[in-house]
């Protein structure tokens, strides 16, 4: 018989020991697609806005822009740990709004709904560890650990 209070215990002293190291490549994993993705955007800012225009998004153009911003730069402060919880919390907001607008499964051709419904639920998992991080902030391996607590 397995005593789960002995593996919790293994378990809880292994998670916290290792804190800093899972809070590193969690923010590396979190935050690299939304470096890529936006830097993508910014390159392509034109095609972006049309993107967005053709989907009904009114001030295509703002929001375009802000929201490559936010994606490339909130991204990039995500995987270096800089002003993390700030970060984190503005690409969640970005991703509940890109998820808003490209996956809205509900309103999508049946061919097209059970994939649009996966990316949604992906997108709110990215969501849940976004705001993991806003909880937990950055850890030792990070720009604010190097500038010390409350940063």
């Amino acid at each position: 018989m397995i005593d789960n209070d002995v593996n919790a215990g293994w378990m809880d002293r292994t998670a916290v020991g290792g804190r800093d190291v899972l809070l590193l490549a969690a923010r590396i994993l979190l935050g690299a697609i939304f470096v890529q993705s936006g830097f993508g955007k910014l390159m392509a800012l034109g095609g972006f806005i049309a993107g967005l225009e053709s989907q009904g998004v009114p001030m295509a153009a703002v929001a375009g822009t802000v929201g490559a911003v936010v994606e490339c730069f909130g991204g990039l402060a995500v995987v270096l740990g800089a002003w993390t919880r700030l970060a984190a919390i503005l690409v969640a907001g970005f991703t509940v709004a890109a998820t808003l607008i490209a996956h809205r499964y509900w309103d999508a051709a049946p061919e097209a709904m059970k994939m649009q419904q996966t990316q949604f639920m992906k997108n709110l998992a990215i969501i849940g560890g976004y705001l993991s991080l806003v909880a937990s902030g950055a850890g030792r391996y990070s720009v604010d650990g190097m500038r010390g607590p409350g940063a």
